[in-house]
Formats: structure tokens, C-alpha cells, sequence
């Protein structure tokens, strides 16, 4: 298929999704966000690809937040919820997709870029990149998940300080509160998130799968039920094909070929 906002293209088992309005520095508005959502939905039916980067094109930004246009045209608390609820579904999509997701980040990630990036499974941040949610420097507050994945990730306490200065950090600070997993040079951006995306998806696309599920359920409950669930998740595992492959390959000591049975 063929998007107005977004390009795809795919490497062996890799598939960069590239969000493409660099003339409005990547802004998200429901147009973006509808092509986001149908782009999604084709790589995830897609067997061939076994991980996703999402990029932004242009050199200034990989989205410098939403288009402040829109939020004036929003005429009623209804209307922001619906505009709120659309953002936070193609967050939610990326979190559910059952392939990894890596996302490259450069230049301004501001706003709903950020809330997109923390939904995404790996970070990896240029050395240009500046990061933030300046929602309040306009009278609202985050709307596409920030105010709850970023104190997920980084704690009640820095995620409060983001969010109610709305000041911005660079790609340095992001990675040492661990906001971002990796740094890298401007130029070295996709090269990087392409060999992390390459290695994820040599692995097990089961086994990946499966992983993924674990560690975002086990976040929402007590350490327990989230033992419970990995559990599970491990029964299920020892039964595939893959799983058989893998040892059999450690045993013999040869790369393993996994196919996703």
C-alpha cells in the first residue's frame, strides 16, 4: 500500500516505517495518525517482517509534537477526548504489535513524537536528538500516554519534573536517566537502529513475541501474577519447533534457523 504521510520499506526480515512530513517537522495530526495506524497493521500481517523501525524523515526532527493548529480548532472537552483517545490507540497498537520496535530518533522529539517513542520497545537517540514534553508551556498536559508510560520508565519523581517544566533534554541526559537506550552519531542513526533491528529479528519471532507480551503484562500487575504470567509464556515456548531448534543449535554448536513454528 501507499501512504501520504508515511514510507515503507523493507530490508530481508527488517521494515523502516518512515513518518514523512518533514515540511511540518513530522507533526502529528489524525491524517499522520491514520497512516501510522494502517502502515502498522500491513507490516504486523506481514510474515516476512520480523522487526520495525520507526524513523521520521527530514534533518530537524523525528516529530516535533502535534499541529498546534489543531489543538485550537478542538471546540469542546468531547472533542479533546476523542483527539487524546486517537493518539493513544496507535500508541497502544505499537506496544501490542507482537514484533519488536525499534525507533530511531534525531533532532526535535517533542510532545506526541515522544509519547509515540516511549511506546516503541528500544530507543535509540542521535546525538542531536532533544527530547521533551512541553505540553504545559501550552496550558494542556500530555495527551498520547506520556503521563503514563514516561513514570513507567523513568519514575514518578523525573517523570513529574518533564512533564511539569515541559523543558527539553538532550540525547546525553536521555540516556542517563534511561529514557533512550542508545546514543549515536547523526550519520550513524540507522545504521545502528538496523543492525539492532537485524539481530532482533534473527531470533525466534515466537519466542519474541512471547517476551514482549510478558514484560508489558508483568509491568501492570504485582511480581506474583507477573511470575505467573511468565510462566506461562515459558510453557508455551518449550512446546514450539523454534525451541527445539535453538537447543539443538547450542548442542551442535551451529547458528540456529528458527521459522517461527
Amino acid at each position: 500500500m501507499s501512504y501520504r504521510y508515511v514510507l515503507i520499506d523493507r530490508d530481508d526480515n527488517v521494515a523502516t516505517l518512515t513518518i514523512n512530513r518533514p515540511e511540518k517537522l513530522n507533526a502529528m495530526n489524525p491524517e499522520v495518525v491514520a497512516d501510522i495506524s494502517a502502515a502498522l497493521d500491513e507490516l504486523r500481517d506481514d510474515d516476512a517482517v520480523h522487526a520495525i523501525i520507526i524513523a521520521g524523515a527530514g534533518e530537524k526532527a523525528f516529530m516535533a509534537g502535534a499541529d498546534i493548529g489543531m489543538l485550537m480548532d478542538v471546540q469542546s472537552p468531547p472533542e479533546g477526548v476523542a483527539l487524546s483517545r486517537r493518539g493513544q490507540a496507535v500508541t497502544l497498537q505499537i506496544e501490542k504489535l507482537p514484533k519488536p520496535v525499534i525507533v530511531a530518533l534525531h533532532g526535535y522529539t517533542l510532545g506526541g513524537g515522544l509519547e509515540l517513542a516511549l511506546a516503541c520497545d528500544i530507543r535509540i537517540a542521535a546525538d542531536n536528538t532533544m527530547l521533551g514534553l512541553p505540553e504545559m508551556n501550552l496550558g494542556i498536559a500530555p495527551g498520547c500516554g506520556g503521563s503514563q508510560r514516561l513514570p513507567r520508565i523513568l519514575g514518578k519523581g523525573m517523570a513529574k519534573f518533564l512533564i511539569f517544566t515541559g523543558d527539553m533534554i538532550d540525547s546525553e541526559e536521555a540516556l542517563r536517566i534511561g529514557l533512550v537506550e542508545k546514543v549515536v552519531p547523526v550519520g550513524e542513526l540507522m545504521d545502528e537502529a538496523k543492525f539492532v533491528a537485524r539481530k532482533l529479528a534473527a531470533k525466534s519471532p515466537l519466542a519474541m513475541a512471547v517476551a514482549k507480551e510478558i514484560i508489558n503484562l508483568g509491568m501492570q500487575v504485582d511480581l506474583e501474577s507477573g511470575l505467573a504470567i511468565e510462566s506461562l509464556g515459558f510453557g508455551v515456548l518449550c512446546m514450539t519447533e523454534d525451541c527445539k531448534e535453538g537447543c539443538s543449535a547450542f548442542l551442535e554448536k551451529r547458528k540456529s534457523t528458527f521459522k517461527g513454528r
